[in-house]
């Protein structure tokens, strides 16, 4: 067998283990891209990545709403729907065009936030709380889910979106009622079940956030460094 084919196999047979050493086993999630379509074309990497960033946001937010709603039973109750899943696509819906809950008319993100962790307040607690964050991360993503090479996004605003969430979080876990219960169910550590779900789920959305918020500072950094560089070394640019 000559160099070139002993090469040859040795590079396939590396990529064949490289690929079963990167596929997920059963039961296991790998990473979650999206089909292809027309739009992305429109897309820088960064947006891309960004368009990501939102989607996974919005997923666990879905998934911290099921669960909320699953432990505190008498906040979907409050809307008269006739099951759970039904009050989950009522919230999902309102967060996809952005309306928010009929008693809340008027306001927006952090301001529904506010008024989800207030003692007083009597709606639907978990609906409200849910949307709020929803509209928070939405807001500083210059109210789009999707981005595009014409957009441009603040780093600080993401970065605010991001202590947003994790205050939030705190809140959920220590607010209490006038008779000094949790405005919520969500964490429990007891003798009889332990569940940090919630928590998980809430640093995966002030992480991914923070990435982004870190990525868009570093990426204005290096634009004005480019620059410099360019200057330093006299770049002359191609005339053909």
């Amino acid at each position: 067998m000559n160099r070139w084919l002993t090469t040859t196999v040795m590079s396939v047979l590396l990529a064949m283990l490289a690929g079963c050493m990167g596929s997920p086993g059963p039961g296991q999630r790998g990473p979650a891209g999206e089909d292809m379509s027309a739009d992305q074309f429109a897309q820088t990497d960064f947006n891309r990545t960004v368009t990501l960033e939102v989607r996974d946001n919005l997923t666990s937010l879905y998934s911290l709403l099921d669960k909320l709603y699953r432990r505190n039973p008498r906040e979907w109750r409050k809307n008269g729907v006739a099951d759970q899943k039904t009050a989950v696509n009522r919230v999902k819906h309102a967060i996809e065009v952005r309306v928010p809950p009929g008693d809340l008319a008027g306001l927006r993100d952090i301001q529904i936030l506010a008024v989800s962790l207030d003692p007083n307040y009597t709606g639907d607690r978990v609906g409200a709380f849910i949307y709020g964050l929803a509209d928070t991360i939405i807001a500083a993503h210059n109210g789009k889910t999707r981005l595009y090479a014409t957009d441009a996004l603040d780093g600080q605003r993401v970065y605010n979106a991001a202590r947003n969430v994790e205050a939030a979080a705190w809140l959920l876990a220590s607010r209490r009622n006038n008779q000094g219960e949790p405005l919520l169910l969500a964490n429990e550590m007891s003798p009889n079940a332990t569940n940090l779900s919630f928590e998980r789920e809430f640093g995966a959305i002030i992480g991914r956030l923070d990435l982004i918020a870190n990525l868009l500072g570093e990426n204005s950094r290096r634009i004005g460094i480019n620059y410099a560089q360019g200057l330093l070394l006299f770049n002359f640019l191609p005339v053909r």
